[in-house]
């Protein structure tokens, strides 16, 4: 069975932020000449965090990007556990866009890399909590 080549302490940096994405709401005006206080929950185009993990995810060698593809499909039930070098395999053929905006394009990208670790056999309160 094949092994994620991917540190857990980097997914544990991607579920943190993509979370820190997921709490924003849309926008209801995309212009930046007026925003405030008000609208640190909104999320622009050009959101601080969203271009940090974007950035963070792109840097990533190829076997790293398959591997958070693969556990994001595990993590949402396109893939069993056991079917991890099946999903590897498929990552890597299908690769096609740019995983940064596949993988943000993913609502639920955070609950997915969860419960892909948690379907592996990784603890994922011991991830998070080495980050923080």
């Amino acid at each position: 069975m094949a092994a994620l080549d991917i540190s857990p302490m980097k997914i544990g940096y991607v579920i943190i932020k993509a979370r820190e994405c997921a709490v924003k709401v849309a926008a209801w005006d995309d212009d930046d000449t007026d925003r405030d206080a008000d609208s640190i929950l909104e999320a622009f185009s050009d959101d601080a965090t969203r271009v940090e993990l974007k950035g963070f995810i792109a840097k990533l060698n190829e076997d790293e990007q398959a591997s958070l593809v693969a556990l994001a499909w595990i993590g949402r039930g396109s893939f069993g556990p056991e079917e991890l070098d099946e999903a590897l395999d498929t990552a890597r053929t299908e690769h096609v866009n740019r995983t940064e905006d596949y993988l943000l394009g993913m609502p639920m990208l955070a609950d997915y890399l969860e419960e892909g670790l948690e379907r592996l056999g990784y603890s994922v309160e011991d991830v998070e909590d080495d980050l923080l």
